[in-house]
């Protein structure tokens, strides 16, 4: 009995839309697989699970019902999903555009039905979150490399990278590019149409795709990932 309960507490990828829908029944509207997960590119113990959970409403009644099937997602060593009303998912496009574009291009429904129909994300959204995305990135990365010693700066750009991957995605679909899935073959594309070496992130590339994790940030790296960075934001502000 107790190796059942054991087993039956395990939440995975494939169990947890049924799980989440047989906690919120008629109150569940979606639940989306997306990210890495999504994509294919999934590393273990390198890359999040992300989820996000729309509702009919957000209430205490709906926090009680989802507690005892996040508890153990969450337990399972995954961040818990993002939550939405299915009112504030369909206003906040203009608030999110990167987010929803990213989403769009690689999601698995998981429960519930398909949340697009009606949902239009603006270019111009794209472009100015882009741009004040990546300007406040580099902004902070100048920073932590003035201040932070090799291992705590590590920690800050394998942390910052998914970010900054997203952010590419973002700027080859605004030059009307399909971004590659994988992440080698993504920074080479984003390196071609943005004009920065490639080579210079591969510990980074590295990191984010299972191989030797990044335990020291040199200054040859640190200096090609802020020049990345600010090249890229270059690029998004001359678009038009």
């Amino acid at each position: 009995m107790a190796w059942r309960l054991r087993i039956e507490a395990v939440l995975t990828v494939e169990t947890l839309g049924d799980a989440v829908s047989g906690a919120l029944g008629p109150r569940l509207v979606s639940l989306l697989l997306y990210g890495s997960a999504a994509r294919g590119t999934h590393v273990r113990e390198r890359s999040d699970v992300n989820t996000l959970l729309i509702c009919d409403a957000v209430d205490e009644e709906l926090f009680a019902r989802l507690r005892p099937v996040l508890g153990r997602w969450v337990g399972a060593g995954h961040p818990a999903p993002l939550i939405l009303t299915e009112t504030e998912w369909r206003s906040s496009a203009d608030a999110f555009p990167i987010e929803y574009e990213d989403i769009q291009e690689a999601h698995r429904v998981l429960a519930g039905r398909d949340p697009w129909p009606g949902v239009t994300v603006r270019r111009d959204d794209v472009r100015r979150q882009l741009e004040q995305e990546l300007m406040g990135k580099l902004v902070r990365l100048r920073q932590a490399y003035v201040a932070l010693p090799p291992k705590q700066l590590a920690r800050a750009v394998a942390g910052s990278a998914g970010g900054f991957f997203t952010m590419l995605r973002a700027a080859l679909r605004l030059a009307g590019q399909t971004p590659p899935a994988d992440v080698a073959s993504l920074v080479r594309a984003a390196g071609a149409l943005v004009g920065f070496p490639p080579d210079g992130l591969a510990p980074l590339v590295a990191h984010a795709t299972g191989g030797q994790a990044l335990r020291q940030a040199g200054n040859a790296l640190t200096a090609a990932y802020l020049d990345a960075v600010a090249r890229t934001a270059q690029f998004v502000n001359r678009l038009s």
